[in-house]
């Protein structure tokens, strides 16, 4: 199953238009009023990756799939969702089943589309998500508190557990995440065994209009400002543009991204940029059949590589081929590759790296 990245933020802040986007279809009501979403659309989506279309040339290779996130659309939040406000608990349970959150912040003024709290305030529609997360939280936490320490009278080593889940409660009682706690930490094991909102990964998505394309201005100004505290991201993107790219041919949307100043699409940028948050990382295959970019967690060692494409491959591991996409693209050839010695053999401890081009050994 796909990685999932969980698209949140107030009503009307352009969540719907940049899923639709994103996905390319009408999938989600994007409408001016708030809730126009109830039930969480779901797509998939491309991580953007040019190498794949060069491995293809090399190889004569019949066809490309590449690497996907999944998005989910999640019905706006509202103050008093923690307390079954709005959609309340049902927003809140959708976001615990995705993997991460990219939170979208309205970034523009436009008097023809309503505001819940009037107006936008980055800092402040911000601070209204955050809180109600915590408080979701904070609720899990209280409950789940009087059961471990049910649980340490019946075995004292439990007691580090009951510990960390204290400290977990007290930062979101001060209104800190549970993601301020290191990653490997006891506190982190918490978060994660509790599906805390608020201890998965996240970054900001600052949603623009055209004007702002390169002069964001002060609303962006105040997203970055607080997701620089904070050690978070930003992507900035136009969710109107990006509806306007997602209706066109590839030549025609490359013509528009030139005349606006545009490397690439901002739904590109937060493709990858959701990858990244995830601590994901590519290997590539590449066959006459196809060429394929495969998704691994960051220090996956190269049998478990092999098992993403089967698990008869990891459990028959043998070993691992590899040669690095920059090398591939300079000699060209396998047998070039090989002469030239750049052709390795790699074993069972091998860490894979991005951009690993491999064919894996193996005997079942």
């Amino acid at each position: 199953m796909p990685f999932s990245c969980g698209i949140v933020g107030l009503p009307n802040v352009g969540k719907s238009t940049i899923f639709n986007a994103l996905t390319r279809s009408a999938q989600a009501l994007a409408a001016n009023y708030p809730f126009a979403t109830i039930d969480p659309n779901v797509g998939e989506v491309a991580v953007p990756d040019d190498r794949l279309r060069v491995l293809q040339e090399l190889v004569n290779g019949q066809r490309i799939v590449p690497a996907t996130v999944r998005f989910v659309d999640i019905a706006g939040l509202v103050r008093g969702a923690s307390a079954g406000q709005g959609l309340g608990n049902a927003f809140l349970s959708h976001i615990r089943e995705t993997d991460a959150v990219a939170m979208v912040v309205r970034c523009f003024e436009d008097e023809n589309v309503t505001h819940v709290e009037e107006h936008p305030d980055p800092k402040r529609d911000i601070e209204i998500v955050d809180i109600e997360l915590a408080l979701a939280d904070l609720a899990t936490m209280q409950k789940r508190l009087p059961k471990l320490e049910r649980e340490i009278r019946a075995n004292p080593k439990l007691r580090d557990n009951f510990e960390a889940a204290r400290r977990v409660a007290a930062a979101l009682e001060e209104g800190r995440p549970a993601r301020v706690f290191p990653a490997g930490s006891p506190e982190s094991a918490v978060a994660l065994e509790s599906f805390l909102l608020t201890g998965k990964p996240l970054l900001y998505v600052a949603n623009i209009d055209e004007a702002q394309i390169g002069k964001p201005g002060p609303l962006v100004d105040a997203t970055e400002a607080v997701a620089a505290a904070e050690g978070n991201r930003v992507v900035m993107l136009s969710g109107k543009v990006e509806s306007e790219l997602a209706g066109l041919s590839e030549d025609e949307a490359r013509d528009f991204r030139t005349e606006l100043g545009l490397r690439r699409s901002g739904l590109d940028e937060l493709a990858i940029a959701a990858y990244d948050l995830l601590g994901l990382m590519t290997f590539l295959t590449a066959g006459e059949k196809e060429v394929r970019a495969w998704t691994i967690p960051r220090g996956t060692k190269a049998p478990e590589a092999a098992g993403r494409i089967h698990g008869d491959i990891e459990r028959g591991f043998i070993r691992a081929e590899i040669v690095s996409y920059a090398d591939y693209v300079k000699y060209r050839t396998m047998d070039a590759l090989k002469a030239a010695g750049l052709l390795r053999s790699e074993g069972r401890e091998y860490v894979m790296q991005e951009g690993d081009v491999v064919n894996f050994r193996f005997n079942v």
